[in-house]
């Protein structure tokens, strides 16, 4: 699959992916997680306005997964990366992260982050498979901080979450 930026026409397959690759959270006794809305078409916008949503695309070059990040104390903090369930376990995701840590290193940033839940095989374990490691809360920046709080307000505390990184 090739990795390239979204274009504004491909939002809302975006939100379609982002529905698609939350499905199997329902399966893993969290409805509320694949029921949740995808990132509204403004948010994605800004993401994208500021070159930071990379889509995969499959041979139509139609987005078959995605990843939004942004700059946050010192590191690319991945806000976003979901595949769709038709190009699951085919390296994609990974192709996504790989993109944006050269992204970061080009941009003289020294680590990628992202937070995610920590007993749901396709990610935390996931993601220590990558490279990422948990930060104890007392290593979290005050970017990640706030992150962590805004997902708290959004009950997804509900589920046991963590804070992640990579140094680059």
């Amino acid at each position: 699959m090739r990795i390239r930026p979204a274009t504004p026409a491909e939002l809302p397959a975006l939100q379609d992916v982002e529905r698609a690759a939350g499905a199997p959270f329902r399966d893993f006794g969290m409805p509320e997680i694949a029921d949740d809305e995808p990132p509204a078409l403004d948010v994605l916008e800004r993401f994208r306005r500021a070159g930071r949503c990379w889509v995969a695309v499959d041979e139509g070059d139609l987005p078959a997964a995605y990843l939004c990040a942004e700059p946050v104390d010192g590191a690319v903090h991945i806000e976003q990366v979901s595949v769709h369930p038709r190009a699951a376990r085919r390296g994609v995701g990974r192709a996504l992260l790989a993109h944006a840590a050269g992204r970061a290193r080009e941009e003289g940033l020294t680590a990628l982050t992202l937070t995610t839940f920590t007993d749901v095989p396709w990610n935390a374990p996931y993601y220590t498979r990558l490279g990422f490691r948990p930060l104890p809360e007392a290593d979290l920046t005050p970017g990640l901080r706030a992150i962590r709080a805004t997902e708290a307000a959004h009950g997804l505390d509900r589920w046991p979450r963590v804070c992640m990184r990579k140094a680059l």
